[in-house]
């Protein structure tokens, strides 16, 4: 066989891949299987479908993944519709999903769960519960232009709160475009606000047409809105994710006007009525009071007999001016007492007596002085002849004059011990007159 009967990889690949291209059977296949080794990516999402027994890849390209209404999970069970080719690169049949939804369980109620369970955990659903004002003027609605919800809006509003301003925000309720529209119209409301309240929805349909209240841009745009929101969305049985988000959620349209209207025109005036009957009655009531009051005060003494007022105290005044008088009194003959005492001490002939006495007392002391500082000195005299005579008899020169020596060794040091003699040693007598040298030759004790 040549070279030229075999064949290359390339061009059996190719070969298959275009049997799988133009196979009728594989052009659009319709399969149901779990999903595996699914994570999600950036870009193109890449994954495998298997069942018990057999499993195939798979490829989503982004402009088709992007379309899903629910999020992907890995050993989710789903239905998805798709064309097999060939990869050329790895030689490996491959499933491209053109749409996906989930198996038992419609996309948009499988997306509709998971943004619920989203925006539920983030407390999104309990960020407002604003009460509504009682009086509003000014109102926006957020809906279609030409549905049945703007007219009955309008109506109740007429009917119930003709003075209230209602401001229309058109905007398509329906559509792959409704979502960013919904989105435009609140942040124009915030832009031309403030308004009391916020109205938005539109009339029944199926989850499809419902969807873009379902859509999470459009919820989280709502969440930042700075005024009470209604929703009003599809009929009562329609719960949307809207619904959660708005602080307050009206079952129709007619219902949602009667929310930013709590009080109607004719109940507001028959109201103010009524307070102002109960004001009248109330300043009545109070201004009886008041008078009665006056009366009464205008007859009390302190009104009639406004000297009375101050008679106790003009008592007390009176009292405190004869106690401050008599203490006065009593201080002046005190001063004046010893006034005179001072005065007369200070006569002439009584300072010469007192003068003569003082110097007669200089001269006492200083004679007992003279006398004790003589006995002093004669005193400590004795004593001290006393004692210098005691210290003579002590000094070791007398000692030696009665015949008594001491003997130091070379060194100076005083031998008291026959233990500090040795033989041979040269010592030093000291007698009264002077010293003598000695050589020791032996020592002896007293016993021989």
């Amino acid at each position: 066989m040549s070279n030229n009967e075999y064949l290359s990889v390339t061009a059996l690949t190719a070969y298959l891949k275009r049997k799988f291209d133009q196979d009728p059977y594989l052009g659009r296949v319709y399969l149901t299987g779990e999903l595996s080794n699914f994570r999600l990516r950036p870009g193109h999402q890449y994954f495998s479908l298997k069942d018990d027994h057999a499993k195939i890849s798979a490829v989503m390209f982004k402009a088709a993944f992007s379309k899903l209404k629910f999020k992907p999970e890995e050993g989710m069970k789903v239905l998805v519709v798709g064309r097999v080719t060939m990869y050329s690169a790895s030689g490996q049949y491959q499933i491209v999903i053109e749409r996906m939804e989930p198996d038992g369980v419609g996309a948009f109620y499988q997306a509709y769960e998971q943004l619920k369970a989203k925006l539920e955990q983030e407390g999104l659903f309990k960020k407002h519960q604003r009460p509504l004002r009682q009086f509003p003027k000014r109102v926006a609605v957020i809906t279609s232009p030409s549905g049945a919800v703007i007219h009955d809006i309008m109506t109740t509003v007429a009917r119930r709160y003709p003075s209230l301003q209602l401001t229309l925000f058109p905007a398509q309720v329906q559509g792959e475009a409704a979502a960013d529209s919904l989105v435009a119209q609140m942040q124009q409301v915030t832009k031309m606000g403030p308004f009391d309240a916020l109205i938005i929805g539109r009339g029944g349909g199926s989850i499809e047409d419902l969807w873009p209240f379902n859509e999470e841009k459009v919820a989280r745009a709502l969440a930042e809105m700075p005024m009470p929101v209604v929703s009003s969305v599809g009929h009562e049985t329609d719960t949307t994710i809207v619904d959660f988000i708005a602080d307050h959620r009206a079952a129709t349209p007619t219902a949602a006007a009667e929310l930013v209207t709590p009080i109607t025109l004719v109940d507001a005036l028959n109201g103010i009525g009524q307070y102002r009957s109960r004001l009248h009655v109330a300043m009545q009531t109070r201004l009886a009071g008041l008078q009665e009051r006056v009366a009464h005060v205008s007859g009390s003494v302190v009104l009639t007999q406004p000297e009375r007022l101050y008679e106790q105290q003009s008592q007390t005044v009176d009292r405190l001016k004869t106690r401050l008088q008599q203490a006065m009194q009593m201080q002046v003959q005190t001063l004046a007492h010893r006034l005179s005492l001072c005065a007369t001490g200070l006569t002439p002939n009584r300072l010469q007596l007192r003068l003569a006495a003082s110097q007669q007392a200089v001269v006492n002391a200083h004679q007992r002085l003279l006398h004790a500082t003589t006995a002093t000195i004669a005193q400590k005299r004795q004593a001290l002849a006393a004692a210098a005579e005691g210290l003579d008899h002590l000094s070791p020169l007398k000692i030696l004059g009665r015949g008594y020596a001491f003997v130091t060794d070379d060194a100076g040091e005083m031998l008291k011990r026959q233990a500090d003699y040795h033989p041979g040693d040269e010592v030093q007598v000291h007698l009264a007159d002077g010293q003598v040298p000695v050589r020791v030759l032996e020592r002896k004790h007293e016993d021989g």
